[in-house]
């Protein structure tokens, strides 16, 4: 498949192998338990050893085009999630300085979360569209950062009751060979990238490779 859309949840859950420390699993288990998040740090939802992890970053090969579609995280805790592409984050301060990202409290995970943790308390809308999408140039590194601003308390043994659990959310579209190649015209053309538009590249080279060749003069100079 060369061009295809792909959803990444992470959450603080994973199956301690040593009881009080914060470990990570590749799979949640049904054994899993709250994780504990440090405070104003911030926490790779990809391979940052907390919770649902991957075993490599995440990346794009020379023939890969990503765009990054929404994020979102859990409005508790003053979570907030932010996207880093090599070495750069992408949300910053009107001032250029650093910033956690989008907040939770605006961009929640799941869409109606309590903003406290607690069920039933309120229910926290979505106030933030990504737009313009993200993009992930051929090459290139990228991540999710989750930061919460006060400690997620994890639990201490595998009886104890989860009370704080945290997830964060991240939906983009993977363009892999020629797919790749047309987005990267098509950005530089100015033109968003999307699968409606690669589509439309698509047709719009197919029918000049089909159209009949202009007619000749038959005629000698």
């Amino acid at each position: 498949m060369a061009m295809r859309s792909q959803v990444y949840e992470w959450a603080n859950f994973a199956t301690n192998s040593v009881v009080g420390t914060s470990g990570s699993n590749i799979r949640r288990q049904s054994s899993s338990i709250a994780q504990t998040v440090t405070a104003e740090k911030a926490l790779d939802i990809f391979i940052g050893g907390v919770g649902n992890n991957i075993t490599k970053p995440a990346e794009t090969t020379a023939t890969q085009f990503v765009v990054i579609e929404d994020i979102s995280c859990s409005p508790q805790a003053g979570g907030a999630v932010q996207v880093r592409i090599n070495t750069t984050d992408y949300f910053q301060n009107p001032d250029v300085t650093d910033m956690n990202g989008i907040p939770g409290l605006a961009s929640p995970y799941p869409v109606g979360a309590p903003s406290d943790g607690v069920a039933g308390t309120d229910n926290v809308l979505s106030s933030f569209n990504l737009y313009p999408d993200v993009y992930v140039l051929p090459g290139q590194t990228w991540t999710c950062l989750y930061t919460p601003l006060t400690e997620v308390q994890g639990a201490k043994a595998a009886t104890a009751t989860a009370t704080m659990g945290v997830a964060a959310f991240v939906k983009y579209t993977l363009y892999d060979g020629p797919d790749a190649l047309i987005a990267n015209k098509l950005l530089e053309l100015g033109v968003t990238v999307n699968p409606n538009n690669v589509d439309w590249y698509k047709r719009t080279l197919i029918e000049q490779a089909s159209a009949p060749a202009p007619a000749t003069d038959g005629g000698v100079a």
